[in-house]
């Protein structure tokens, strides 16, 4: 077997160490993968909250969406070094189910478990924002801009959603193989860094941080300032206005954007990158998922000896 001694793992080792990673999720207890789970949304939500502050009175859009770029990718260098279980991430899951190392049910279970955790950490994150004041900065207008950026979210064709969707997990998943790759913490930052950077500069859709940027968008509607601001601003008028809401959020947000990142991570990553390397992989694979991959399994038990 061929020796790597450099700063970083071959492509087959990234995917062998994706599938052992994604192996002891599937045995972590369900409390364990919500508690991490709302890590990652409220992580994650930080840093959507962030790239708005530095952002909402820029005007070029090339140069806001550069600065964005720049700050939110800390939210997932938070979760690569505190720890976190991130829906769009735990897509690459899918590897370990072809690979034979656990069946589909404790792949779905995780990402069932994972998916409204990411979910209250990111609201939970948009409504402290929205006590600290915070969206008072010049004059009211984050709190316009934090409206806008909601109502620019739910406004988006289905088709739309979904493509960006699937492009942007395209990146978040490459970003969390990169930080893989690396052996060293200045290695894991860039691999977060570079990739994130480049799917907000593309302005795609994230599940996740939509869960900050809609619901926050839903608490900035109750201060009528902010409404104030983001009509004179925006140009937005009261029907249009009322039109964003938590059923607007899930339905025409949530939805396409989580099939699209679905699509993305599963099948354009996770499958296609497991179909290049998965017949080189060095660890055993299974001929059937066996039952010590899954959740609860202590260990073999001692034959008892004949009285």
């Amino acid at each position: 077997m061929e020796k790597n001694f450099t700063m970083m793992k071959f492509p087959r080792e990234v995917v062998e160490h994706n599938i052992e990673a994604s192996t002891s999720k599937v045995r972590m207890p369900s409390h364990n993968l919500m508690m991490m789970g709302f890590f990652a949304g409220m992580f994650i939500a930080y840093g959507a909250a962030a790239s708005s502050v530095i952002i909402h009175n820029v005007a070029n859009v090339g140069l806001a969406r550069l600065l964005a770029g720049c700050v939110f990718p800390v939210g997932l260098m938070l979760i690569v070094f505190i720890g976190g279980e991130l829906f769009t991430g735990d897509c690459l899951m899918i590897m370990g189910v072809l690979h034979n190392q656990y069946r589909i049910r404790s792949m779905v279970r995780v990402l069932a478990v994972v998916f409204p955790s990411n979910l209250i950490g990111s609201v939970v994150l948009a409504w402290l924002v929205s006590l600290s004041g915070q969206w008072n900065y010049t004059g009211g207008l984050l709190g316009a801009f934090t409206i806008k950026v909601a109502m620019d979210k739910i406004s988006m064709p289905f088709m739309t959603a979904f493509v960006s969707g699937v492009i942007c997990n395209i990146f978040v998943c490459a970003a969390v193989l990169l930080t893989n790759a690396s052996k060293d913490v200045t290695g894991k930052i860039w691999g977060c860094f570079f990739p994130i950077m480049a799917f907000i500069v593309g302005g795609y859709e994230h599940c996740v941080a939509d869960m900050y940027f809609v619901p926050a968008g839903i608490f900035a509607l109750r201060n009528e300032a902010y409404v104030q601001k983001a009509m004179e601003t925006y140009g937005y008028t009261a029907t249009q206005l009322a039109e964003l809401n938590w059923g607007s959020f899930f339905i025409d947000n949530v939805l396409p954007v989580t099939l699209g990142n679905m699509l993305g991570g599963m099948i354009i990553m996770g499958a296609i990158l497991y179909g290049i390397h998965g017949k080189t992989l060095k660890m055993d694979r299974p001929q059937k998922p066996h039952r010590h991959h899954e959740r609860g399994y202590k260990g073999e038990q001692p034959e008892k000896k004949a009285e």
